[in-house]
């Protein structure tokens, strides 16, 4: 099977948009560097890693902890990331997949 050659889009992710690329768009909302009405579909995964650069940068700015982001910040993320999961959630995401080799 065949990779895509363009991202399908946050909104059309598999497990609720709880991958890789959907936590960089989430980021890239919470910092500014996207609008949250861009879901970059139909991006081309350089695109994709153009934004990962920019979403890295910022968060070095603050140690990649969230609890160093300014209040403002801390707030956009906190309300970014509950609502991703709970939409995650209730399209059938359990977060099992980020934790199964947790117990070897």
């Amino acid at each position: 099977m065949n990779k895509p050659d363009t991202y399908v889009g946050i909104n059309n992710e598999i497990n609720g948009g709880m991958t890789t690329i959907g936590k960089i768009i989430r980021d890239a909302w919470v910092f500014g560097i996207l609008d949250e009405s861009e879901t970059c579909q139909g991006w081309n995964l350089a695109g994709i890693d153009g934004v990962l650069q920019k979403v890295n940068n910022e968060w070095d700015k603050y140690g990649c902890l969230v609890s160093q982001l300014p209040p403002e910040l801390a707030k956009r993320h906190r309300e970014i990331h509950y609502k991703a999961f709970q939409q995650a959630k209730e399209a059938g995401w359990s977060g099992e997949i980020e934790t199964d080799d947790e117990d070897e």
